[in-house]
């Protein structure tokens, strides 16, 4: 299921009708934000550490190439094998030519929004080499054949019922009424499954440039079993997961916990440097680390949207969005999701297939008031309805563009002259007198601002401006 436009406009009016779908977000996301918070008002340098978390990502994003070749020296001085991979196509390749070397027949993969950017699971169905999700909310979501449509809980979007019927009909079982029946059921089939994958595939939520080391932080275990009970462990990390200093972690999994699911620490925090040593018990006997670019590398040399390689996928930023707990994820046409989906996925696609993105947002500042690095969303896509609206300039929607600049001229030029201003309200207030329904609002209006009442009404001119009410009302006659 190749992701070849984002279609942002009609995919969201279709989720907005979905009352089932709301009430999961809402109701998901409530409750993440109100751990995130209590977790964030425990800690009294909370915002200290924020500050500190971005100036670091800020020094390793300004200096990446020289922590890259760190890294790489350390990962092969650990045992560990390391590749490059410009594109999706390039990842794609290595991982799969990597099984194919080592004749894996299974695969067993932890939870990976890299992995999803690149499509690896389709790339391991075309080389007949069978993968499995392990992480039980991916595990759900790749029976129902879908995308993930959170950060961090991919299944948001589905009901116990949902669940319930798709596992009865998948494997033909019961309809079971308890999630603990459900989740009894799926860790017996996973353990078969870990017992018998040749090959693991993780992602990062952190690589150590001064160790070689990748953090992996999780609370069910399965990407821990991914890590270490296969022969082969892969990891693909994409090249901004990188923190200098062994010592950073300590920052990192701090704010990294309490702002995705409002946990001290999540259950479990794996640190894999190489593969395993003759001193250890267990672990993989080969170590490879993927290090993706697919268009990162654009990003960096962006001045004004740089930081969007900050983020450190928390998705505080998708439960504070009111964008997001609106529509879901799906909406967004791709790997990521929200907020960070709205500055990321246009500049990995290119503006060509998700134009649209830069504008899913009412720029509220929700998503730059919880970041535990502090990212200027409402920054970014500005800038990208900038790029956005520049591109379109130069095209056959030349028309658009020229009338929302001119209206822009319009409403300028009425705002700084108060006689046309106090003109146009009047008229204003008569003009709308036929779309004006009985509870002052304006329901349906004619294009352009039809956009706007397709969803939502629009407030009616007053008869009289704020400064003739407020005399009025200082008269003692309002």
């Amino acid at each position: 299921m190749a992701y070849e436009q984002v279609r942002f406009e009609i995919d969201s009016e279709k989720a907005i009708q979905n009352k089932g779908l709301k009430k999961a977000l809402v109701n998901v996301t409530n409750r993440f934000r109100s751990a995130r918070n209590n977790a964030s008002h425990d800690v009294s340098n909370w915002e200290e550490l924020r500050s500190a978390a971005r100036e670091v990502k800020k020094e390793t994003i300004s200096n990446l190439d020289k922590y890259l070749l760190m890294l790489e020296d350390s990962v092969k001085s650990k045992g560990g094998r390391v590749h490059w991979a410009k594109d999706s196509k390039d990842a794609s390749e290595i991982i799969i030519k990597i099984a194919e070397d080592s004749n894996v027949k299974s695969v067993v993969k932890s939870k990976s929004m890299a992995t999803e950017e690149i499509e690896l699971n389709d790339k391991f169905n075309e080389a007949g080499i069978k993968v499995v999700e392990t992480d039980l909310g991916e595990y759900i979501i790749q029976l129902a054949g879908e995308h993930p449509s959170h950060i961090i809980a991919p299944a948001i979007h589905k009901t116990k019922d949902d669940i319930s019927r798709l596992f009865s009909d998948t494997f033909d079982i019961p309809y079971y009424d308890k999630p603990e029946d459900l989740t009894k059921f799926a860790r017996e089939k996973l353990r078969n499954e870990f017992l018998n994958a040749d090959m693991g595939v993780s992602g990062a939520n952190f690589a150590v440039a001064e160790t070689g080391t990748i953090v992996v932080v999780e609370n069910e275990g399965n990407a821990r079993m991914t890590t270490t009970v296969p022969r082969i462990h892969v990891a693909l990390v994409g090249i901004e997961k990188l923190i200098p200093r062994y010592e950073d972690l300590s920052l990192f999994l701090t704010v990294l916990a309490r702002s995705a699911t409002g946990q001290k620490s999540s259950t479990y925090v794996s640190f894999i440097t190489g593969p395993k040593r003759q001193s250890d018990i267990d672990g993989p006997e080969e170590f490879h680390l993927v290090l993706l670019d697919n268009g990162r590398s654009n990003i960096l040399a962006s001045d004004e949207t740089r930081e969007s390689l900050y983020c450190i996928r928390c998705g505080a930023c998708l439960n504070n969005c009111p964008v997001y707990r609106q529509v879901g994820g799906h909406s967004y046409g791709w790997a990521y999701s929200g907020p960070i989906g709205a500055i990321i996925n246009p500049q990995l696609l290119g503006l060509d297939k998700a134009s649209e993105l830069p504008f899913a947002s009412s720029l509220c500042g929700a998503c730059h008031d919880v970041c535990p690095v502090k990212i200027d969303f409402p920054k970014v896509l500005l800038e990208l309805r900038k790029n956005v609206v520049e591109s379109k300039s130069k095209s056959t929607r030349l028309g658009e563009a020229f009338l929302e600049k001119t209206g822009i001229k319009l409403w300028r030029f009425a705002m700084m002259n108060e006689r046309i201003y106090k003109t146009t309200n009047k008229l204003g207030y008569y003009l709308q007198k036929p779309f004006r329904s009985g509870d002052d609002k304006l329901n349906s209006l004619p294009y352009p601002f039809s956009r706007w009442t397709e969803q939502r009404d629009f407030p009616a001119v007053a008869k009289k401006t704020f400064r003739e009410s407020w005399a009025d009302i200082k008269q003692g006659i309002g």
